[in-house]
């Protein structure tokens, strides 16, 4: 054989042995993470504490499941938390088949009532924490997927019913409903059918058939902020709404569907009213990757103006809790983050958290529920704090938080101001989103993207050796025929 049919034999295997080489680099880190990781409950641990938090602090985990099924690396879980980060307590959901944990409000001096869920159903219960027993439970088998209930007029539920299409009348029956515990029954309901256009979603109408399987209002919250009126928070209307119980009118609207320059898809609104009677708004604005505060001046027809934010997409990821402290603090849940952060009105973290997997919200027990304070939490106003802040402060215990950037900051910021910006932007938005969810949780976030590029790079080996060695294998296959 000559020197030069040997060469273009050696080609092939030449390229295969780079390709090799670059997917088993790709690969080594994830390989290392695997073989070094020890879960356990060290997760848990604290960031900055610049000073010590007013009594404990209560987190709802919202953790992983999957058709149904919980994730034990990834668990929903309540962790009380003491001044200076120190762990008292973790609650389990398994006991009591919940798969996830969503809202939690401090309630009778020290104790907590609950919204978890699991396939098919909401559980709500009141929990003793200190003596760790369940006081009572409700049962909710037609609200499948509930974010937000509240105790409220003694012995009544306020619940945020969403995904509740009704396939005999062919219409979607998202609402608000009130069930009192007494006398068994529902005693009050607000249908946003009723108020609002229902083949309306993002990007468009669409049609009752498509709608049986869609996740129509996605309302998370709901807070009685008033002797007749609730704050609501449908999600996938990028809207808060204040309902008055009595007309059943919307009395006060912030946001419409898709002005994502308002709010995209929030989470978790406080009402508040400034000294002088403002309505003031703290939300959590979720895919907008920052906190934002808004005011409505001038009377009922007074448009809102936003008066206070801290972060962006390189501080924060999902947050989706925000709650105004009386100390004129902001307690933040940013979730795909795994963090608990209290921020001062200039955006300095003062005291940190970090909690897998998911945080959904957070309670200061000292200070009851955050929906009825309305008027002894400080807004940016009454603090002259007013203005756009950077989030300041991190310890950075996990990437994203601190000075170490994930694969979708680096991503962002490298393509700023290039023509491109816009496309890669929305496209390290969607991977910051998704990638946690799907991500090991003994894998690093650049470590998840080596995996990731080097399965392609291997999908596309497999194609490249199809396409090359097609004649041999239409050969093989003729003869196995024959």
């Amino acid at each position: 054989m000559s020197n030069e049919s040997k060469l273009r034999l050696s080609r092939p295997w030449l390229v295969r042995g780079v390709v090799l080489l670059v997917v088993a680099s790709l690969l080594a880190p994830s390989a290392v993470s695997a073989l070094t990781h020890e879960p356990s409950d060290t997760d848990l641990q604290k960031g900055t504490i610049e000073s010590p938090a007013n009594g404990t602090t209560v987190i709802s985990i919202q953790g992983f499941k999957f058709q149904g099924q919980a994730n034990g690396k990834k668990p929903a879980r309540l962790v009380g938390v003491g001044p200076r980060g120190d762990v008292q307590w973790i609650h389990e959901g398994s006991e009591l088949d919940v798969t996830w944990f969503y809202d939690v409000d401090p309630v009778n001096g020290s104790n907590l009532l609950v919204t978890g869920t699991r396939k098919g159903g909401t559980t709500i219960y009141e929990y003793d924490p200190q003596a760790d027993e369940i006081v009572w439970r409700e049962r909710f088998d037609e609200a499948h997927d509930t974010h937000d209930v509240d105790l409220i007029n003694g012995d009544q539920l306020l619940v945020a019913n969403m995904r509740n299409y009704d396939p005999e009348d062919d219409v979607n029956e998202d609402r608000i409903f009130i069930y009192d515990r007494g006398t068994d029954e529902v005693v009050w309901e607000w249908q946003f059918r009723d108020h609002t256009d229902w083949t309306k979603k993002q990007g468009g109408t669409f049609a009752a058939e498509k709608a049986k399987n869609s996740d129509w209002t996605h309302v998370n919250d709901v807070d009685k902020i008033a002797e007749s009126q609730y704050l609501l928070s449908p999600r996938n209307m990028d809207q808060v709404m204040v309902v008055n119980r009595s007309t059943k009118a919307i009395d006060m609207r912030l946001g419409s569907d898709d002005d994502y320059s308002v709010m995209n898809e929030q989470h978790n609104p406080t009402y508040m009213e400034s000294d002088n009677g403002t309505p003031t708004i703290l939300v959590a604005d979720s895919h907008g990757d920052r906190v934002v505060e808004y005011a409505k001046r001038g009377g009922e027809d007074a448009d809102w103006k936003r008066t206070w934010e801290v972060g962006s997409r390189q501080s924060f990821n999902w947050p989706r809790d925000a709650d105004r402290l009386p100390n004129g603090n902001t307690l933040i849940v940013d979730s795909n983050n795994h963090r608990v952060l209290e921020v001062n009105s200039q955006g300095e973290i003062v005291w940190e958290f970090y909690s897998p997997w998911a945080p959904y919200d957070v309670e200061r027990m000292t200070y009851g529920d955050e929906a009825m304070g309305t008027d002894d939490r400080p807004t940016a106003a009454d603090q002259n704090a007013e203005g756009d802040y950077d989030l300041t402060g991190s310890a950075g215990l996990t990437p994203g938080t601190g000075d170490k950037l994930t694969f979708s900051q680096w991503l962002t910021a490298a393509f700023a101001g290039t023509p491109v910006s816009e496309p890669v932007g929305s496209f390290a938005t969607q991977w910051s989103k998704i990638a946690p969810w799907v991500r090991p949780v003994w894998m690093g976030p650049w470590d998840f993207v080596g995996a990731v590029v080097a399965g392609l790079l291997l999908v596309v080996w497999t194609l490249g050796e199809l396409l090359y060695n097609r004649r041999r294998i239409s050969n093989g296959v003729r003869r196995r025929i024959a």
